[in-house]
């Protein structure tokens, strides 16, 4: 699956993406606001990201910016479903992209693709911590539910911080609620 937005082009994470993530990844100041990337990370870790098989009905892409020299991966973005029918978005950037607008941008892009593809409503969520992932995520259209979810941080050792929860239903399913989480 491919998706073209107006500064992004997000893909398929290939093998060779490894170096790329790895370099993203291996700055805890991003590592430490993700609930499911250890630290250190390390090239292991960062070849097996980019060989994992997907789950059924998950999306992963690469966030990469096109330019004279290539097109850089410059993050991730997903939606993997749960068990309620309801998909949770995850994303991050390595940290010298943040602050341009990339984050709202690729999240848009997979809102616009899961539209398409007929979901019919999204969640996520940021640690109180993390501000600019809330903003992001208000930018692409989602509300906060009022829950503060207790979510473990394997960066930080499995500490539990509080997440607030998004939502977003999706334009598409108009006329079909959003399925309420497990």
């Amino acid at each position: 699956m491919f998706m073209r937005t107006q500064r992004l082009f997000l893909r398929p994470i290939f093998e060779e993406d490894w170096p790329e993530v790895l370099s993203c990844l291996g700055d805890f100041d991003v590592v430490r606001m993700l609930a499911n990337a250890p630290w250190p990370y390390t090239e292991e870790l960062a070849r097996a990201h980019c060989q994992s098989v997907l789950a059924e009905g998950e999306i992963r892409l690469a966030i990469t910016v096109p330019g004279k020299l290539g097109a850089p991966v410059i993050g991730n973005i997903g939606l993997r479903p749960n068990p309620s029918g309801v998909h949770q978005l995850g994303f991050w950037l390595g940290r010298e992209w943040h602050r341009r607008g990339y984050g709202a941008e690729a999240v848009r892009g997979i809102v616009a693709l899961a539209d398409a593809l007929g979901i019919p409503c999204i969640e996520s969520g940021h640690y109180l911590e993390n501000i600019a992932s809330g903003k992001v995520l208000r930018s692409a259209g989602f509300v906060a539910t009022g829950e503060l979810s207790p979510t473990r941080c394997m960066a930080r050792n499995g500490e539990v911080l509080l997440a607030r929860r998004y939502r977003r239903q999706l334009p598409g399913a108009a006329t079909m609620e959003c399925p309420v989480a497990a």
